[in-house]
């Protein structure tokens, strides 16, 4: 099972040693950036599973980061926890406006950190052990099997990653170059036709147990997964 990434975004050099320290010792992959403006470059071709974003840092603030974080569709639902010596309760309520999912003010103990992160990881993951489940089919994330009506289905390492894409997003339309972004990599590059392979191939799979119109083509706009 592959470790999750961590971005953290801190000016402070000790600080971000010792965070980067601490976090892998935890078996987190992390990536360092010291600046908002890096922050943002480095959320082009990566997206992380949760950001640590100080507030003071040079140029932009980490309150408008977090804000901009937000607004893009493709890293608005990753979880951010704000780091500040800032404990003001005014200060406090601009980070969670801006939309800020936690908040720790220093000095904090790294076990205070793990614990907080994972919290929202597993709220944001709406974590479930490890298996998530749609109707009566099961897709298991670390024996990496599909089950559908207690049968196991073989299934292809694209066409997992894309199941599991759509059975965390439910109801929400992706078009191609999205997807291409969020299950292939932002750093991965190829035709926005190879999509619509996979998305043929996944259908395939599922349409013996009569799922495959679960995986809905929306006109002009792209694909949506959903029960409805």
């Amino acid at each position: 099972m592959s470790s999750k990434t961590v971005l953290v975004v801190e000016d402070d050099r000790d600080i971000r040693e010792m965070l980067a320290f601490s976090l892998q010792r935890a078996s987190y992959s992390v990536v360092e950036t010291e600046s908002a403006e890096q922050a943002l470059d480095k959320l082009g071709v990566l997206l992380p599973d949760i950001i640590l974003v100080d507030w003071m840092l040079p140029g932009m603030e980490g309150p408008e980061l977090v804000r901009r974080i937000r607004l893009d569709e493709l890293t608005r639902d990753i979880p951010v926890i704000m780091l500040t010596a800032r404990g003001e309760e005014a200060d406090k309520l601009r980070g969670f406006d801006n939309g800020a999912d936690d908040y720790l003010t220093k000095p904090f103990s790294p076990k205070e950190l793990m614990a907080r992160m994972k919290a929202l990881m597993r709220r944001s993951s709406n974590d479930d052990g490890g298996v998530l489940q749609v109707k009566d089919m099961s897709l298991d994330m670390q024996a990496h099997r599909l089950v559908v009506a207690r049968e196991s289905v073989d299934v292809g390492p694209t066409e997992f990653k894309l199941l599991e894409f759509f059975m965390r997003h439910q109801d929400r339309v992706y078009s191609r170059e999205q997807l291409l972004d969020l299950v292939w990599g932002r750093n991965v590059y190829v035709e926005e036709r190879t999509v619509d392979v996979h998305i043929l191939r996944l259908r395939k799979l599922l349409a013996p147990f009569g799922y495959d119109s679960l995986v809905q083509t929306v006109r002009g706009a792209g694909y949506r997964f959903s029960v409805k």
